[in-house]
This record gives structure tokens, C-alpha cells and sequence, in this order.
């Protein structure tokens, strides 16, 4: 018991009880000073949703003084001295520099600092990180900063933890000597990732033995891997991948840190030697990522006893003998590949159950497929091609495999049919199928298949007519679709216009070989145009008006000679005139109407092109300049008038082409367009200038809109020789003299006129040769009537 006079007694209560008061006002103990700084280093960033990776809520928005600021998101303060101990802005969609004056670095008490999976704008390091001499982890991982990293930073001994890694394309440098002077002052290091920096060096033999994870891929290291790496005591985690120049030997004896390690990843490193037994002491180990490391001999018996392993890389090596039948049977195995080895004889019997990922591609893999890969239902997937397989599978023998989202099975010598005719189609669950060369007679087996992305059936024995079903199932899942080296007849039509189908147009449409029409107008399809049209292919007429396609207009448009519709009209594209199109020898008509089209139309430097252009249409966009003179010289089907002009092709399918007009201020969709109907319309750009005189010799024109452009400058007076015009747009310009008279002219009513205050003239009030405004005629407002349209 204690003995203390009742005066020390009271005294020792005081001090107590000030003790308690002092830990109640905890958080009044924050400083302001800090507050000020978070604020101000919060003002020279700021938050861009759009690079959220991980985090949807932004810590600092809970900065702000109506906020206690001793509970402020992402900031933890030091009880005692109301100092900022630990800042944790991770993944918050930061933007911003971060330069040596920004106020972070008042905040000189931090012990860790967390700023990864943000955007710094390729900022450099800055040498005041070294400041923070209380710093024991540091993580600025994959947030753009570039440049030399400071030596500074090696000076702060206590670190534990350094993440300076980067998957971008800013690669941090980092000195040969700094990363000596790295790994001798900081003794203390537990977690290294400098991945993606380059260093350019060689390794030392100077590594904490505290290290519990070292990661140096990508750096550009070269030279010979100490051992002494396999034996630190304490490593989980040891990643030297993707150096190219690095070599090493395994060790033969036990690793010291086999108890330990859990992912060893020396993806391309150079061993140049057989697979060592004393990777079987490992026991621990999940990952392990042996590719591209010229090693060869078989799969030692060892690796049976790596009961925990869920991912086993040793594709790309030089591995022979058989593939043991233990590998399959690994309890924790989730991924194997062993591709591109030189494996040989016959699979074992298999016997496992987990849901594999089993790549076993390019070997030398021979005999029958084993009846035991069906024990493999939870498999997701399967590549066994370019072996040497051989029997006949029926299709049944997948029947149970239903998680399967990948098989591939080409270059074999298995011949896939359906012997038993089963009623049976492959799982539902399939992405990825490649059957290439696996005499492949029916498609039949597919027809569930509906989420098909990758499909190759190339070099098998399909015949007949691509089945319709087929086209509807797979329409908007497949990217890529190879039917090469087969018979089929044709796969002739898509029509699938006004539906509700949205989503991204397949690139494999393209290049389906005999595809002559492909017409999905009005939906509301996205992303870009395929890309991957053929050359020599049979497309004659593309309608994809009405949509939300973005992008350029694909070039590879110009291999399909056979082109004669092509309606673009009512989309997001945005480019200039596509003059390369005019090489189309059978291009009849073109809409790019309502896109977003811009700049001037220049003359074309090609000689005979669009020389059978009938109709073509470039309203609402933001053509500027003057009109194109030079192209309206070589409009060859719009200056005669010739009764034995072909219409647009039905190619023999009962298909009839359509384009949407506008006349009279009234978009029509013009089901059967008649061969002798030549428009052109430029309504709603920019062009300004004169009306070239050319544009009289169009004798064939029924519709020409100019109508809502920038003719600020415009004079003269409408040549007569439009008087073949079914309509005529030229309102809000600055035309003067008599409106011609006679054959179509008096058909046309004030809207064609109006805004041109310098005409007169029927159907005007104002008559030619006075000046008087008030003198009035009627207004006649008869043009082509809908049957005419129709017609």
C-alpha cells in the first residue's frame, strides 16, 4: 500500500484528475495550422469522377471548417500533440501538380502518406518528400508522377514501407547509385514495389532482411540474380518479371524463405536450365510464374507437394516428357498453362473437379482425348489446339461442362460431329470457341450458344446457306467471326432496321464474305463503324441512318466496289467529306446528313469520280468555304437526262433500298427510289460564296436545298436553267432580280424564297420591275404531291 501524507494524496488526485481533463479535450488538441495546410493543398487539386478506380466517395470533401477538422476523412492526428500522423488519399480521382511549394509538406509529422491511384500530371518527385523524416510507409504507386526520383527519400531510415511502382507510361527514373543507396540506408524496408521504374541496373547483395515483399518488375535490370534473394527469411511476395537483360540459378538446396514465399513471378528472366527439384520445398507458395525462362527437362515429381498453388505458369519454355496426371489433381489449382512447351505422349487418366483454367496449346500432345476431361464439369476453360489429337468427339462429350466459356480445339485431328443426332447444343455460358479444322459439318450444336464474342470455324466442311438464326443469336455479342475455307453459298442480307437494338455494330460484319446488304437504320447503336471491310466484298448497300454511331468513316468502306447505297444520315460522326469514296464506281447515293461533319470540300486531285452519283445529301453539318465547284464537275449522272440509267440493284432478294429526304420541309423515307430522282441537298452548313455557274448544268436535279448557310455575300440572280427542279430551296440569302418563270418555277411557293429581299417576282408579292411592295399576287404553294413522292 502506498504510504503518502493526505497532502500527496490530494496532490496525486489533482494530478489525475487534470490527467482526465487533459484526455477529454483530445480533440481540441488538432492544429489549426495543420487544418490550414490540408486546405490549401486540397484548393491546388481537383476531383475528376471519370478516373474513379476504386474509391466513389472523395475524402476530401469532407474538408471544410463547418466540419470538426480532427474527424475530417482519409486524416488520422496524433492524440497527444494534435499533429497529422497518416494521410490517406488513395484512390480519390485527384488531378493536379504536386510541386515543392504545395502545402503537404507543413505537414512535417506524417508517418504515412498514402496519394496512389491518382492523376499528378506527370509531376516530378519532389525532393521535400525526404522532409518527412518520420516516415514509415510511403505509397505514391500508379499516380502519373515521372521524372528522376530524389535521393532525399533514401534518407528516411524509418520507412518500412516503399511503393513507387507505375503501370502507366510516365516511368519514374531511378539512378544506378540512388538504387544502391537504397537498398544499403534503409535496413527497415518490410514492402519494395518499384515496378515500372527504370533503374538500369544490376542487383546488389544489399537487401533488408525484414523485406516481406520485393517487386522490381519491369525495371530494366540486367545481370545475374544473387541467390541470397531465395534466402531472405521473411519474403512472401518476390516479382523480378519482365526483365529481359536478368538472368539467375535456381537453388538446388531448400530456400530459406520456402516457408514463406506466396508468389514468385520471374516471367522472362533467363535460367537456362532444368526446373529444380527444391521448388517442391515452396510449400506455401500460390502463384508461381515461370514463363519465358528457357527452361527445359519435365515437370519434377516435387511440384506434387505444392498443395496450395492455385496459379502454375510454365508456358513458353522447353519442357518435354508427359504431363503428369498429379498436376490436375492439385487441390488449389485454379489456372495451369503449360502452352508452347514440347510435351509428348498421351493425357493420363484426369481426375479433379475444380474450376480449371487449362491451356495446354502447342505441344506435341497425340492419341485420343481422354473420356476422363469430362471429370473437368467445373472447367471454364479448355485449349488444347495445335497438337496432335485424334478421334472422333462427338459434341455430346461437352454436354456437362456447364461453365465453360472458352474451348478452343483447332489443329488437331479430331473430327467434331453429332453422330448420335442428340438434341444438344453447347453451354450457353460460351465466349471463346475456336473449331478451326475440326471438320465441322453443321452448325446446329450452336444454337444456344448466344453470347458468342470470338468465334473461328475456318478450314472445316459447312455447306449451304448460313443459317438465319445464326445471324440473330450472334448479331451483337461477336467480335470476331472467321467462315474462311468452307462452302457455304451465302450470307447475303442483314436487315434488321427499326428495331430497338442497341449496343456496338460487330467489326466481324465487315468481312463476312457474300454480306451484300447490310441495313440496321433507325436503332440505337453505339461506338464506332466496323472497320474490316474486305476487299473484292459483295456489299452493296449500307443503311445505318439513325443511330448514335461516333467516330470517322472507315476507309476500308472504299474496297466494297459494289457499293451503291450508303446512308450514314442521323448519326455522331465526325470527319471531313470522304472524297476517297468517290472511287465507288457504283456509289448512286450518299447521305451524311446530321452528323458532324466539318470543313471545306476541296477539289478532288482524282480524275472520274462519283461519276454515277444521283443523290447526295450533306445537310446539317458544318461544311465551310465555298461551295464545291470542283466536285460538281464531275457529277456525270446529274448532267444528263437518260432513260436507260439503271436503279440501284435489288441483287434477286426481294430487297428494295431506302433514304430519308426532306421536301417541302417534311422528312420522307423514300422506299423505292427512282433512278431518274436527282438530289442534292445542302441545307443547315456553312458554306458561303456564289452558287457556281456549273451547277446549271446539273440538268438532272429535281431537288437542290442551299438553304441556312452563311451566303452573306451572295448576288445575282437564280439561273434559269434550274426551271428542271421538282424543288428549290434558296431562302434567307441575298439573291436579287426576277425569279425565272415557266416549267417547275411556278410550282414553287414563298418558302423557297423567303429572306431574299433583292428578288421579285411569281410567287412574290413584290413584282419584277417595281419597286412597289405592295403590289400582291397569290401565293401558290402546289409542288410534288406524295403520290409524285411516292412514285
Amino acid at each position: 500500500m502506498l504510504n503518502m501524507s493526505y497532502g500527496q494524496f490530494s496532490f496525486f488526485l489533482l494530478v489525475c484528475f487534470c490527467q482526465l481533463s487533459f484526455s477529454s479535450s483530445i480533440p481540441h488538441l488538432c492544429h489549426k495550422d495543420q487544418s490550414s495546410a490540408l486546405l490549401k493543398f486540397k484548393k491546388t487539386l481537383t476531383v475528376d469522377p471519370s478516373l474513379v478506380l476504386c474509391n466513389f466517395y472523395y475524402y476530401t470533401s469532407s474538408w471544410n471548417m463547418s466540419i470538426d477538422f480532427c474527424s475530417w476523412d482519409g486524416v488520422i492526428w496524433d492524440e497527444m500533440t494534435g499533429y497529422v500522423i497518416e494521410l490517406d488519399l488513395s484512390c480519390n480521382s485527384l488531378v493536379g501538380k504536386i510541386d515543392s511549394n504545395i502545402s503537404l509538406f507543413q505537414l512535417s509529422h506524417l508517418q504515412s502518406l498514402d496519394l496512389s491511384m491518382n492523376n499528378f500530371s506527370y509531376s516530378h518527385i519532389s525532393p521535400k518528400f525526404g522532409r518527412f523524416s518520420s516516415l514509415i510507409h510511403l505509397n505514391l504507386r500508379n499516380s502519373y508522377f515521372s521524372g528522376q526520383i530524389p535521393s532525399e527519400i533514401f534518407h528516411l531510415y524509418k520507412l518500412q514501407s516503399l511503393l513507387l511502382s507505375t503501370s502507366y507510361d510516365t516511368v519514374p527514373k531511378l539512378a544506378t547509385h540512388d538504387f544502391r543507396f537504397l537498398l544499403q540506408n534503409l535496413t527497415l524496408l518490410r514492402v519494395l514495389d518499384l515496378r515500372g521504374v527504370s533503374i538500369s541496373s544490376a542487383i546488389t547483395l544489399n537487401f533488408s532482411s525484414h523485406l516481406t515483399t520485393l517487386v522490381l518488375r519491369k525495371s530494366e535490370l540486367y545481370g545475374v540474380i544473387p541467390e541470397s534473394i531465395f534466402h531472405l527469411p521473411k519474403l512472401e511476395i518476390l516479382d523480378l518479371s519482365s526483365n529481359y537483360k536478368l538472368s539467375g540459378y535456381f537453388p538446388k538446396t531448400k530456400w530459406n524463405s520456402s516457408a514463406s514465399l506466396i508468389d514468385l513471378n520471374l516471367q522472362g528472366v533467363n535460367f537456362c536450365g532444368n526446373l529444380p527439384e527444391s521448388l517442391g520445398y515452396l510449400t506455401s507458395l500460390r502463384t508461381l510464374f515461370l514463363v519465358l525462362c528457357n527452361i527445359w527437362g519435365p515437370i519434377p515429381e516435387s511440384l506434387s507437394n505444392l498443395t496450395r498453388i492455385e496459379y502454375l505458369f510454365l508456358a513458353d519454355n522447353f519442357l518435354n516428357g508427359t504431363i503428369p496426371s498429379w498436376i490436375f489433381s492439385l487441390p488449389s489449382l485454379i489456372d495451369l498453362e503449360l502452352s508452347n512447351n514440347h510435351f509428348s505422349g498421351q493425357l493420363e487418366d484426369i481426375k479433379s473437379d475444380s474450376r480449371l483454367f487449362i491451356d495446354l496449346s502447342n505441344n506435341q500432345l497425340q492419341g485420343n482425348l481422354p473420356k476422363s476431361i469430362q471429370n473437368l464439369v467445373n472447367i471454364t476453360n479448355l485449349d488444347l489446339s495445335f497438337n496432335n489429337f485424334s478421334r472422333n468427339v462427338d459434341v455430346s462429350f461437352f454436354s456437362d461442362f456447364k461453365h465453360l466459356s472458352s474451348l478452343d480445339l483447332s489443329y488437331n485431328s479430331i473430327s467434331l460431329t453429332n453422330e448420335n443426332n442428340v438434341n444438344f447444343s453447347l453451354p450457353e455460358s460460351l465466349v471463346y470457341l475456336q473449331l478451326a479444322a475440326c471438320e465441322v459439318k453443321e452448325l446446329e450444336f450452336l444454337r444456344s450458344a448466344k453470347k458468342l464474342e470470338d468465334l473461328d470455324l475456318s478450314n472445316n466442311k459447312l455447306q449451304g446457306i448460313f443459317p438465319d438464326w445464326a445471324s440473330c443469336n450472334w448479331m451483337f455479342s461477336l467480335r470476331t467471326l472467321n467462315l474462311s475455307h468452307n462452302m457455304l453459298t451465302s450470307m447475303e442480307l442483314i436487315y434488321l432496321a427499326r428495331n430497338n437494338l442497341k449496343g456496338e455494330i460487330p467489326q466481324c460484319l465487315g468481312n463476312i464474305s457474300g454480306l451484300e446488304v447490310l441495313d440496321m437504320h433507325h436503332n440505337s447503336l453505339t461506338g464506332t463503324l466496323p472497320n474490316t471491310f474486305r476487299f473484292r466484298s459483295s456489299l452493296r448497300s449500307l443503311n445505318l441512318n439513325g443511330n448514335k454511331l461516333e467516330g470517322k468513316i472507315p476507309q476500308s468502306l472504299a474496297n466494297c466496289k459494289e457499293l451503291q447505297v450508303v446512308d450514314l444520315g442521323d448519326n455522331h460522326l465526325i470527319d471531313i467529306f470522304p472524297m476517297w469514296l468517290g472511287t465507288l464506281p457504283k456509289l448512286q447515293i450518299l447521305s451524311l446528313r446530321s452528323n458532324e461533319l466539318h470543313g471545306s470540300i476541296r477539289t478532288p486531285t482524282i480524275e472520274n469520280i462519283f461519276p454515277n452519283l444521283r443523290m447526295l445529301d450533306l445537310s446539317s453539318n458544318s461544311f465551310i468555304e465555298n461551295l464545291p465547284t470542283g466536285l460538281f464537275q464531275h457529277l456525270k449522272a446529274m448532267r444528263t437526262i437518260c432513260q436507260a440509267m439503271n436503279a440501284p440493284s435489288d441483287g434477286g432478294d426481294g430487297y428494295q433500298d431506302s433514304v430519308n429526304i426532306v421536301t417541302k420541309g417534311l422528312e420522307r423515307e423514300v422506299v423505292r427510289i427512282l433512278f431518274l430522282y436527282a438530289t442534292i441537298d445542302f441545307l443547315n452548313n456553312k458554306f458561303e460564296g456564289h452558287i457556281p455557274s456549273i451547277m446549271g448544268d446539273l440538268i438532272a436535279l429535281r431537288m437542290l436545298n442551299l438553304s441556312h448557310n452563311e451566303f452573306n455575300h451572295l448576288v445575282g440572280v437564280i439561273p434559269a436553267q434550274f426551271s428542271s427542279l421538282a424543288v428549290l430551296y434558296f431562302s434567307y440569302n441575298h439573291l436579287e432580280g426576277c425569279i425565272p418563270q415557266g416549267n417547275q418555277f411556278h410550282t414553287f411557293d414563298n418558302n423557297s424564297y423567303v429572306g431574299n429581299d433583292g428578288l421579285s417576282g411569281f410567287p412574290l408579292s413584290k413584282v419584277c420591275g417595281s419597286d412597289d411592295n405592295d403590289t400582291e399576287t397569290n401565293d401558290t404553294t402546289s409542288g410534288l404531291d406524295d403520290e409524285e413522292i411516292s412514285e
